[in-house]
């Protein structure tokens, strides 16, 4: 792991835990449920096989995802959103909220010129 700064204000660490452009996506698929790997490539078409797989073992790895593993033929594993990856997903909302209002806040001042 790269050495990196200490992050005094812990904002720089949730940027790092959510970036990337599909793991809010992910985030806010498995908030609803557990999915397969398959399936969660049919709710966000478009995400690679690499890209998904990669984003799912960061997020994994960040704790945010659990992977479980039936040891069943053929193989199904199972990915679910952990406590921590939903108390992340609360705040993912917040900044969704935020979004959208600063964006109905541009438009207005575009119209407004």
């Amino acid at each position: 792991m790269k050495d990196q700064e200490p992050d005094d204000c812990g904002f720089a660490t949730a940027l790092r835990a959510i970036g990337g452009k599909w793991k809010t996506s992910l985030l806010w698929a498995l908030h609803l449920r557990p999915h397969r790997f398959a399936e969660l490539r049919r709710v966000l078409p478009g995400i690679s096989e690499k890209v998904l797989t990669q984003q799912l073992r960061q997020m994994e790895a960040d704790g945010l995802v659990s992977r479980r593993d039936f040891d069943e033929v053929p193989p199904r594993v199972e990915y679910a959103i952990t406590p921590l990856g939903l108390s992340l997903n609360d705040a993912v909302t917040a900044m969704s909220k935020w979004g959208k209002h600063h964006e109905a806040w541009k438009a207005h001042q575009e119209t407004a010129a």
